[in-house]
């Protein structure tokens, strides 16, 4: 059985995160060591992890709040260099089927040689999560999870909600880029994977996005006290899509215009500063070139 690490990242949200850890534990057919990354919390998630404290549990405080990014990027490095097999990562608010593991295990077995495996992510109520629909191309969703005979399906870009990484791909394409912080991190590594490798959608791996927002992303529609946020947005879609060429710079383009246009035409309140926010990320991204870090070799590879 492959040594599989879950690699949970986690900051104020206790609750979730306990309903996680439980979910994991209930693995049926496969099972996983946890190795949790909390953010620096402040909501008294220390003493729940010290509560559930056991032999298939690690956690790591950082000092500071690192980011999704910066967390994930930690924990793969983690547990890369621990010497699991693969990483299984996702957010705290990710609920596991007891099955889901299982599944992602079965379509490894059948496709040795794939860069990575995505979960389908649902609500509480079973229906789709629109922000974790895997994508077949960088510009394109997927279509929908029926297949024939129930095959995995050929994917390009996932999120980390539920997203299985073999330690070998971890150690030959890098980890997450951490100083994204949030946003388009997944997206980011999982077509930095895909460009080389083929990666895949597994239907049959469930798991429940426990969010309290089910849609996607919108300048135009979300609270002004979000809105500092999305310079992180605009800046990291920058770095993913100018790796596609002319096409990625064109969709870039086209992307923030219309998102522009979008904040005009609504009645969202600042709009000055939702437009600056688009186009000073834009500008931002255009001059971000981050680093792409690697784990540390085995111990006893050649040198």
């Amino acid at each position: 059985m492959p040594r599989i690490t879950a690699v949970v990242v986690t900051y104020n949200r206790r609750d979730l995160l306990a309903r996680c850890i439980a979910c994991l534990r209930a693995q049926q057919g496969a099972s996983c060591r946890i190795l949790v990354v909390d953010n620096a919390s402040t909501d008294g998630t220390g003493a729940l992890l010290q509560s559930l404290a056991g032999p298939d549990l690690t956690v790591h405080t950082a000092a500071e709040n690192l980011g999704g990014a910066g967390g994930f990027s930690l924990g793969a490095r983690l547990a890369v260099e621990a010497g699991c097999d693969a990483v299984w990562l996702m957010d705290d608010d990710t609920l596991p089927k007891p099955g889901a593991l299982a599944a992602l295990l079965s379509a490894w077995a059948a496709q040795p040689g794939c860069g990575w495996l995505s979960s389908r992510a649902v609500d509480a109520d079973g229906a789709d999560q629109p922000m974790n629909r895997q994508r077949s191309t960088p510009y394109r969703d997927i279509p929908g999870y029926e297949s024939p005979g129930g095959r995995p399906i050929p994917s390009v870009m996932a999120s980390f909600v539920s997203l299985l990484v073999p330690a070998q791909a971890v150690r030959r394409f890098g980890l997450p880029i951490a100083e994204f912080f949030i946003w388009s991190d997944d997206w980011e590594y999982t077509r930095r994977i895909s460009r080389a490798l083929p990666c895949f959608t597994v239907p049959q791996s469930v798991v429940v996005h426990a969010m309290r927002n089910k849609s996607v992303v919108s300048i135009a529609a979300d609270t002004p006290d979000r809105l500092p946020r999305y310079r992180w947005f605009y800046r990291n879609d920058v770095v993913l899509y100018r790796r596609e060429g002319l096409r990625g710079w064109l969709w870039l383009l086209a992307k923030d215009a219309w998102h522009t246009v979008q904040v005009l035409a609504g009645r969202c309140p600042d709009k000055r500063a939702r437009i600056g926010i688009i186009w000073r990320g834009f500008w931002a991204g255009v001059h971000f070139a981050p680093p792409v870090r690697y784990p540390a070799p085995p111990q006893n590879a050649p040198r």
